[in-house]
């Protein structure tokens, strides 16, 4: 059997390794200067004033959701398809996830469905850009009224650009992820990017116990402990500097397989002038099963997209969702990171061509 090929791989060296042991050189393992340092690199590329790592992207998700207080009694609006992390922030936040259908084209929310949805409960819009291709941001602005917060799922989308503003700087706060599927990896990470100095504020005393960032020890009200290591952050440090590489290289994988897959199965796309994420390379096609099973049986690691949230017990009072039943049942993630080969983009498309 040929090699095999992996799912993904993350983009890390010589350089992440050096800057891993001037942390353990320094003895500054937490809440050293590395965190400063990715935070305002992190901020940079979003281009927002304040960005705030924490151990996860769905620690991101959870402080977002406390951070504008949102609880019992409010409801947020998430995708019928997304990683659960997007609606199980809502419901560990106390409130109820409201799920609303996706469009199956391009698997982000149907912008046509979200005013029907809000209520007088409706606190918050958790936004997702799927695998990295950016929601219509200004269609949602217009859909829900001024005082529903807009919030931005963005795991996938660092780098990724709507209309010319960065991913992440688009809702009252953002969130992303540094797992090791993403553009830029600590391993496990995530950060809240926003405009907003008292919300940055708020995300800082809930990620380290509730304690105040500024003036005497204080804590009003309890939180967790949501830090991120100085040491995850070295590794993340030098690739969010060379974050333009990095998408540009993906941005070459993922035209080597939409040339090869024309005509096999859908492939993946952004709107015009939006410039995608590419956190993952997602088909979509009928058979699904079967072809991740052919896939799987030449050694060529794949996965299915993600989840429609009704199919799943915590969320099965809500449906019919067709939409997310569709995206669910045909998406397809293929091998995707930056050192696959033009052999093994070949190999893929060779093994989906019976599903055409």
């Amino acid at each position: 059997m040929a090699d095999p090929i992996r799912l993904a791989r993350p983009d890390v060296g010589a350089e992440e390794a050096r800057a891993v042991a001037e942390v353990l050189e320094s003895g500054y393992l937490t809440m050293g200067p590395k965190v400063a340092e990715l935070e305002a690199e992190l901020a940079r590329v979003c281009e927002v004033p304040h960005a705030v790592a924490v151990s996860s992207g769905t620690a991101a998700l959870h402080l977002a959701v406390l951070a504008l207080g949102i609880g019992p009694g409010d409801e947020v609006i998430v995708p019928a398809y997304t990683f659960p992390a997007t609606a199980n922030v809502v419901a560990l936040a106390g409130a109820r996830p409201v799920l609303v259908d996706v469009d199956p084209t391009t698997l982000n929310l149907d912008l046509a469905l979200v005013a029907d949805a809000v209520t007088e409960r409706t606190r918050a819009v958790l936004a997702v850009h799927l695998f990295g291709r950016p929601l219509d941001w200004d269609t949602l602005v217009g859909s829900v009224p001024g005082d529903v917060a807009l919030l931005e799922d963005a795991a996938g989308a660092l780098g990724a650009r709507s209309r010319g503003r960065a991913c992440g700087s688009l809702g009252v706060l953002g969130c992303l992820s540094f797992h090791p599927r993403k553009i830029v990896t600590t391993g496990e990470g995530g950060a809240v990017t926003t405009a907003s100095d008292d919300i940055a504020d708020a995300v800082r005393r809930m990620r380290h116990h509730g304690i105040e960032p500024r003036g005497d020890f204080e804590i009003a009200a309890p939180g967790p402990n949501y830090r991120l290591a100085d040491i995850l952050c070295a590794v993340g440090i030098p690739q969010v500097r060379r974050l333009d590489e990095l998408l540009a290289a993906r941005t070459r994988v993922a035209a080597g397989y939409t040339d090869r897959l024309d005509g096999i199965v859908t492939t993946p796309t952004a709107d015009e002038g939006d410039v995608h994420g590419w956190q993952a390379y997602v088909v979509q096609l009928d058979r699904r099963d079967d072809a991740l099973r052919a896939l799987r049986e030449q050694g060529i690691e794949a996965q299915i997209g993600t989840y429609a949230l009704h199919r799943l017990a915590a969320y099965r009072d809500q449906g019919p969702f067709p939409g997310a039943d569709a995206a669910y049942e045909r998406a397809l993630a293929l091998p995707f990171h930056t050192r696959l080969t033009d052999d093994e983009l070949d190999r893929v498309a060779g093994a989906l061509r019976p599903f055409a």
